[in-house]
């Protein structure tokens, strides 16, 4: 049998066993064995702390001396001091020390936790927005070590990068002339308003000028640009002719902005890409979402096809929302201008890595997407899902509930659009303990209530969050 500690000695603590004076070091090779309760030992006077094992001690056992080599010296010894601060409060016995150290660790050596995202927010922006796919997933790892993003292989000579992602995103819309990628949606129109209207007038409707999360606002972005907006229409409506007026000479393009987290409605009024493309400078349209052909379950999202069609020179859009791929800019449309913006200085500081590149081709070529799946989820199946787990947890004492639930896209798309669905209704207190627990869930607290909505839950989930409700349960119900 593979001996767990390697006894030694130390100048500070002669005793073998590294737990402390006098104490047995029991079984060979076993730290954490139960030493003998009664006393701590003739040197070790009544003082628990001193049978606490040394972190060098610790670090010998094979358990954490794997967990070195995997996660690194720094985050091993730093669950090996929690555990050991534990013992040292009275939490925990020193036998189980070693115990709590292992449970301790964590899966990666980043600090990002995987959570189950039971929201009801599909594309929940706290949570990283959309899931990759298993096959993005893949690509990424495969990618993560030395790949060709950036070299012919049969010629040994330099290509273009990531010209197999480009290949795909051009084959997926092909009403673009031509395609581009940078790394997040505000960076795909930062390219756009420097390199055609630095130093000119962006038209946009006081309609679209919007916020979005965290203080982010529209107009502050374009003027960092060094463009100048030109304002036309009022908040609620914004004619074509209003677009005409402020066109001139000055003028670096027209842009149409979805409004993404808002609706406006009732006297409104928004003129229609198909109204401007005939004003003689470009119409850039932002989409946002990320949606790049029409949706049957969302018809009145924005998409670049449609936009394209319709006469948009260039289209922007996010990767990491309808899309259901990794966070990314995408610009799409006319060749002239697409290789205008790729040819631009700022285009090096907005690349995208050679990550980004392989999760989304994977994402364009691959199968339905997390995101696909929630968006189609059928809502008798969510109730059966959530029947069958409330069942079994009800079976275990728990107080779960099946109900009926509406979730949202997030994430800037589909802005009102509800989705039906189901959820766990669980005591309120569960929400703090599962977001805390060792598989952190994230629901939401309604109606004094905490539902874990499976909209956004992929089926495989069930069982983890199952086992997650089960771990949350107070103490005093167990």
């Amino acid at each position: 049998m593979e001996q767990r500690v390697a006894p030694g000695t130390d100048d500070r603590n002669p005793d073998p066993s590294g737990y402390g004076p006098g104490v047995p070091a029991g079984p060979p090779g076993r730290p954490d064995a139960p030493a003998p309760a009664a006393s701590a030992g003739p040197r070790g006077g009544g003082d628990e702390r001193r049978r606490i094992p040394r972190t060098d001690v610790l670090l010998r056992d094979p358990l954490l001396a794997g967990a070195a080599r995997r996660l690194g010296d720094d985050v091993v010894k730093g669950v090996i001091r929690r555990a050991q601060d534990r013992a040292r409060e009275g939490g925990i016995a020193p036998e189980r020390v070693l115990d709590t150290a292992v449970a301790l660790l964590p899966a990666t050596a980043g600090g990002l936790r995987p959570v189950i995202n039971a929201t009801g927010v599909l594309l929940h922006t706290n949570l990283g927005r959309a899931p990759l796919s298993q096959a993005a997933r893949q690509a990424v790892a495969a990618a993560a070590g030395p790949t060709d993003v950036e070299l012919d292989l049969a010629t040994g000579v330099r290509a273009r990068r990531g010209r197999s992602a480009l290949a795909a995103l051009a084959a997926r819309v092909p009403d673009a002339g031509g395609v581009h990628v940078v790394n997040n949606g505000a960076a795909a129109l930062a390219l756009a308003a420097t390199a055609l209207a630095a130093g000119r007038e962006i038209v946009v409707s006081r309609g679209e000028m919007v916020e979005i999360g965290d203080g982010f606002r529209l107009p502050d972005l374009l003027v960092s640009t060094g463009a100048r907006l030109r304002e036309v229409g009022t908040t609620n409506r914004t004619t074509a002719a209003d677009y005409a007026a402020a066109t001139g000479p000055e003028t670096g393009f027209i842009l149409k902005v979805h409004p993404s987290n808002f609706r406006v409605t009732g006297f409104t009024r928004a003129a229609e890409v198909g109204e401007l493309a005939g004003l003689g400078v470009p119409v850039v349209v932002d989409i946002g979402s990320g949606l790049l052909a029409p949706h049957p379950g969302l018809p009145e999202e924005p998409d670049a096809a449609t936009a394209l069609r319709a006469g948009a020179a260039l289209v922007t859009a996010s990767g990491d929302k309808l899309l259901g791929g990794p966070q990314c800019g995408l610009l799409l449309g006319r060749t002239d201008l697409v290789r205008a913006l790729a040819r631009h200085p700022l285009a090096r500081a907005l690349r995208v890595d050679k990550l980004t590149l392989a999760a989304l081709e994977a994402t364009l070529t691959g199968p339905p997407t997390p995101t696909a799946a929630a968006l189609t989820a059928d809502p008798e199946r969510l109730g059966d899902r959530a029947a069958r787990l409330a069942a079994a947890l009800a079976a275990d004492g728990i107080d779960a509930r099946a109900v009926a639930g509406t979730a949202t896209v997030g994430g800037g798309g589909a802005p009102g659009v509800t989705l039906p669905s189901a959820a766990l209704s669980l005591p309120e207190p569960y929400a703090v303990a599962l977001r805390t627990g060792r598989v952190p869930v994230v629901g939401r607290l309604e109606g004094g209530r905490c539902l874990l909505d499976l909209r956004a839950v992929p089926p495989e989930d069930d069982e983890p969050l199952a086992g997650a409700v089960r771990a949350a349960r107070p103490a005093a119900e167990r």
